[in-house]
């Protein structure tokens, strides 16, 4: 009688072991449809934002972003495709420095008009360009401050005139860093 117990329960193991792997795959495939629809849903978003925000900050142009053909969405490339004003429409690694920068800027303030934060943190981002692109970067980054509070680091003049706040890092005795701050109100108020 025991060793015929033996057998049924782990045969009942077994299928309670069964039922749960096959709830288990039944969770997966939910979870990977509703995956792949809000992936979807929100890369419809930052696309339509990166033609809007490329379009702004290169003053006309085209860009578009596509996902490649016959892949599952979570696991495909995304293509990123752009034509600054004047020029073909090509691939990003075709473009000029700047152009690239200005790219990726689009793409990233896309991506933020999605999901904003806070607060973003940028390093830097106006490196690669020139003043003209500045300046279009800077009215930007000035739209986007009214409901995120912006750290942006550069060493760029024109960037840095836009702040309401500057902190700036010297080193007035060699070795020894000392942090100075400006609020650029105040500074005005002073130089009249």
């Amino acid at each position: 009688e025991t060793e015929n117990k033996r057998p049924q329960e782990l045969i009942a193991q077994r299928d309670d072991l069964q039922n749960a792997v096959e709830e288990l795959e039944r969770a997966i495939k939910k979870l990977d449809k509703e995956a792949r629809a809000q992936f979807l849903s929100t890369f419809e978003l930052v696309q339509k934002n990166f033609i809007e925000m490329f379009t702004t900050l290169f003053e006309g142009g085209e860009a578009h972003l596509s996902l490649e053909e016959n892949v599952d969405p979570l696991e495909a490339a995304i293509h990123i495709n752009v034509r600054p004003a004047g020029k073909k429409m090509r691939g990003v690694q075709l473009l000029s420095g700047g152009e690239r920068a200005l790219t990726a800027i689009s793409l990233l303030f896309s991506l933020y008009l999605v999901k904003p934060s806070a607060y973003c943190i940028l390093d830097e981002l106006d490196a690669p360009l020139d003043e003209a692109n500045i300046g279009r970067f800077v009215k930007v980054l000035k739209k986007f401050a009214e409901k995120t509070q912006f750290i942006v680091i550069t060493h760029r003049s024109q960037t840095m005139s836009a702040a309401d706040l500057l902190y700036g890092v010297t080193q007035q005795e060699k070795g020894v860093s000392t942090i100075v701050s400006v609020k650029i109100e105040d500074a005005a108020l002073q130089a009249a």
